[in-house]
């Protein structure tokens, strides 16, 4: 069966959020930019996400074309915690089945996106008896197991709802072989509905461009050395180990240390995690080394790749990690904790440096080592851009597909007339 309608659920965060603000990260990145490649191919994709403000349009078509990403009004019009939203899934599920009623739309399928998405899709598969395929991007039993001191927000729910999804869905789309086996290992789920399609990277956004140009363009002097983290600035990015890994360089090289800069992006003035970082910056004094320049637009991020030495993932848990696939497909090195996504993405020595998590004194002497080998440098970097392009989403979305028609093609959609009495 030919997919001529999909639907997309991301309840929480809407695609057209600002990157690097509260929630929004990869999966919105994901789930923006597959839509708009399927749109591309003439699929007509509808993205339901939840009203957060009283001045969000019913429907915005901004994306391009066959692309449309509706709200949903689901409890006060205001940002709201996951735990926070569980109770107005209902009403979400309610507003999607009114909108397409109106609308005279069916779906062959139904993409959902983390948790609260999961239950939505299941309310709506019966009511419709449409099928639908789930990727969860981050698992309440990891963080709970790997990240030190996290203590979820109404934990047992979420894993609750994770786990009863593993029966709902159709099928579970994870990004990694080691995802697969966390599925199997603690969520016991049914390995045969499980299937490994990575995300993708816009290889016409991210690309190589002459490392001088971009570093004038950012202001920077051509000797300079620029280390970039991008991403949400939450406690388990361990951001703080780059901090304790650039006082081990300036304790070790002086010299070099006064050509380094080091760029974060994402995040806002005034939340506590950036708070807390410019804190302990000016505590270690970081001060003149350390900027924090907040949420920038993708548009933007292309150049600050480029003008990279490197990009720093130092998180203690990552689903994936596609700010790392962007940087490759830049042609810029990645050093990462060798966690989750990460260490699937990755590859040691080959595109970059794997480090244990919370290692700031392994981080330093990568650091020191990419600094000062500038052809290895260029070898890990153009290696990473090659690995990239296998990434395209033309790539990924051709995967989904064959998965998707095959999936509809199991359970095909009812046809009814929503008017009909």
């Amino acid at each position: 069966m030919t997919i001529q309608r999909l639907a997309m659920l991301s309840v929480h965060t809407s695609p057209l959020a600002p990157l690097g603000s509260a929630k929004a990260g990869g999966m919105n990145v994901y789930v923006r930019e597959l839509a708009q490649e399927f749109g591309r191919r003439g699929l007509g994709v509808d993205i339901y996400t939840r009203r957060v403000s009283p001045h969000s349009p019913a429907v915005d078509d901004s994306l391009g074309d066959n692309v449309r990403v509706v709200y949903i009004s689901a409890g006060p019009k205001q940002p709201l915690e996951p735990q926070e939203i569980y109770s107005h899934l209902s009403q979400f599920a309610a507003g999607v089945i009114a909108y397409t009623t109106r609308q005279e739309v069916q779906y062959e399928l139904v993409y959902s996106h983390y948790w609260l998405s999961g239950w939505v899709a299941y309310k709506l598969k019966e009511v419709w008896g449409t099928p639908f395929a789930h990727m969860y991007h981050t698992l309440g039993q990891m963080k709970n197991r790997i990240i030190p001191g996290y203590s979820a927000p109404a934990p047992d729910l979420r894993i609750n709802v994770e786990t009863e999804i593993t029966n709902w869905a159709d099928q579970l789309i994870v990004a990694t072989p080691a995802e697969r086996q966390q599925l199997l290992w603690l969520y016991r789920a049914d390995r045969r509905k499980i299937a490994i399609v990575p995300p993708g990277v816009n290889t016409e956004r991210f690309h190589p461009l002459p490392s001088g140009e971009a570093k004038i363009a950012l202001g920077l002097k051509p000797d300079a050395q620029l280390l970039l983290f991008v991403g949400r600035l939450e406690p388990l990015k361990g951001v703080e180990a780059i901090f304790e890994a650039l006082a081990t360089i300036r304790a070790q090289r002086p010299d070099l240390f006064a050509t380094i800069r080091l760029a974060v992006i994402g995040g806002f003035a005034g939340d506590s995690e950036m708070v807390r970082l410019r804190e302990l910056s000016e505590r270690l004094c970081l001060q003149e080394a350390v900027q924090f320049l907040g949420a920038k637009e993708q548009g933007l991020l292309p150049i600050y790749y480029t003008a990279a030495s490197t990009v720093i993932m130092p998180s203690d848990y990552e689903s994936f990690g596609m700010v790392a696939l962007e940087a490759m497909a830049s042609g810029t090195p990645v050093i990462a904790s060798e966690v989750g996504g990460l260490a699937f993405l990755v590859r040691n020595n080959e595109t970059g440096y794997l480090i244990p998590a919370r290692d700031s004194s392994a981080l330093a002497q990568r650091v020191i080592e990419l600094l000062t080998a500038p052809e290895k440098r260029e070898r890990l970097g153009r290696q990473a851009f090659e690995l990239a392009q296998q990434y395209s989403w033309a790539n990924i979305a051709d995967q989904l597909l064959t998965l998707f028609e095959r999936l509809a093609q199991r359970s095909p959609v009812p046809r009814f007339n929503p008017h009909k009495r």
